[in-house]
């Protein structure tokens, strides 16, 4: 076999996937919509591939571009003179390490017993898994069901001397919202706690915007630390994130250094070991070649296709809007006694070419959130948007026909008798089949999937879709 003939089984192993360009792809991917970008991107990611980002002072150059970008995000994102940061590996190992970060410092203070989290409901998933690896107790602090905001009275309520950070999003990943920023993050530095800003979405492209409704970034009293994917709005390629910390201490919080072995001395500012210096450069690269100008004309882009398309959503029958999007991120959910279910709806638009990612309701005591569907709007969905509404309200008319997904009640409630620790692998895949989830392809309609979930107890629900997962990653039989 020549290297054409292995490229093209490449290409081949490509063509069952979602497009990356194009703008149809409203989730998981980040289009600038420029060529120019993404050959720049790529002959910057080839130049440093082979290039170790594991010592700085063997590979001088790593350490440069890491300053520079950190420099620039704390330019745009209110740093002060002592701030400082680290280039991550994306935005949950840079969740992970402000999460371990301020466990650190709370330890250091003399903090005992079982560390919190207070985490709103609707904060991204991966301070879920930080909180998991690092023992520590999620505290869930509701969101009001209107406006799907951080409620920063119930943050007053569960502060106390086990909290070890407060977490608000910038904005939030599930329907595009801003938290209270300024308020939880004041009556966090009021009682000696810290406080995280995810903007690892929005951060690289509300700076950008004129409509803001309040600030948000480290120029906030009480604001400690900030996350910023640049591998999103930043349009570089998978693989680079930038964690803001306000002071060196909290930033050598999270680092970790060792001199008690026989090899070389390890000093680790991350949670890897080998760093992969290509994305970083490519990361580089395109911040070199847009500056702000480039980055203000791509946000507002996106942003005016937003805006555009929450407009067209309010004239389909049977659909709405979640809260006040302030970036780029919406989130639609069905309206009234003709209200459209998503979930078909999210089958619907993946048979005319668009990937919309469907979210489930969300039982908390403030009320339960609606089931939604989520739409990542980029540069690139700008010259798109009449398409996509065109397509929205056709897909709608026809999910209203369809009957909605009812999953088995015999299976949902044998369910809720289940201990999910103590299922076995084949136990769950025998769940899997009697779920209509046989062999290793999911089914072509997810709805009655997505519907099973929700109704399931989240437990067994987390354990089903991990067997799921555990379908699709089988190793190949050589021969």
């Amino acid at each position: 076999m020549n290297p054409q003939d292995v490229l093209a089984e490449l290409t081949a192993l490509q063509s069952g996937d979602v497009p990356t360009h194009g703008g149809a792809t409203m989730a998981y991917v980040y289009d600038s919509g420029r060529p120019d970008v993404d050959e720049l991107a790529a002959a910057a990611q080839v130049a440093f591939q082979w290039t170790n980002a594991l010592d700085p002072t063997a590979f001088p150059s790593v350490a440069r571009i890491e300053n520079d970008l950190v420099g620039a995000a704390l330019a745009l994102l209110g740093g002060g003179p002592d701030a400082v940061g680290t280039l991550t590996s994306g935005g949950t190992e840079s969740c992970q390490l402000a999460v371990l970060a301020a466990r650190e410092q709370w330890r250091a203070r003399g903090g005992t017993g079982r560390p919190r989290l207070l985490l709103p409901v609707t904060a991204h998933a991966a301070f879920r898994k930080a909180a998991h690896l690092f023992g520590i107790e999620v505290v869930d602090i509701p969101v009001d069901r209107d406006t799907c905001r951080a409620d920063p009275s119930a943050v007053v309520r569960q502060l106390d001397e086990r909290t070890v950070l407060v977490v608000v999003s910038a904005p939030s990943y599930p329907h595009g919202v801003l938290d209270p920023v300024g308020q939880i993050a004041g009556l966090a530095a009021a009682a000696g706690v810290p406080c995280h800003v995810d903007a690892c979405i929005g951060g690289w492209i509300l700076p950008f915007l004129d409509d803001v409704p309040e600030p948000f970034d480290l120029s906030v009293t009480g604001v400690t630390s900030l996350s910023v994917d640049l591998h999103k709005y930043g349009y570089a390629p998978k693989g680079v994130s930038v964690l803001l910390t306000a002071t060196p201490e909290l930033r050598h919080a999270h680092w970790f250094s060792t001199a008690g072995w026989p090899g070389y001395p390890v000093v680790n500012p991350t949670l890897a070991g080998t760093r992969p210096a290509g994305a970083m450069a490519a990361a580089w690269a395109v911040h070199r070649w847009l500056g702000t100008g480039g980055y203000r004309e791509l946000a507002r882009s996106a942003r005016q296709a937003t805006v555009q398309l929450a407009d067209g959503v309010a004239g389909i029958r049977g659909l709405r809007v979640v809260g006040r999007p302030v970036a780029t991120l919406v989130a639609l959910a069905e309206d009234g006694p003709d209200g459209v279910d998503v979930l078909n709806l999210a089958d619907e638009m993946t048979a005319r070419g668009w990937l919309l990612q469907p979210q489930p309701p969300f039982a908390q005591p403030a009320g339960e959130l609606p089931a939604t569907l989520h739409l990542t709007v980029t540069a690139a969905t700008a010259g798109r948007v009449d398409a996509l509404l065109t397509d929205l309200a056709d897909a709608a008319r026809s999910a209203a026909a369809l009957p909605r997904p009812v999953p088995d009640r015999d299976l949902v409630a044998a369910a809720a008798t289940i201990d999910p620790a103590a299922l076995t692998v084949a136990e769950v895949e025998a769940l899997l089949e009697l779920a209509g989830v046989a062999g290793g392809a999911l089914p072509e309609r997810m709805a009655p999937v997505h519907a099973l979930v929700a109704a399931l107890p989240r437990p067994v629900a987390e354990r089903l879709l991990a067997g799921v997962l555990g379908r699709v990653y089988r190793p190949s039989v050589s021969g």
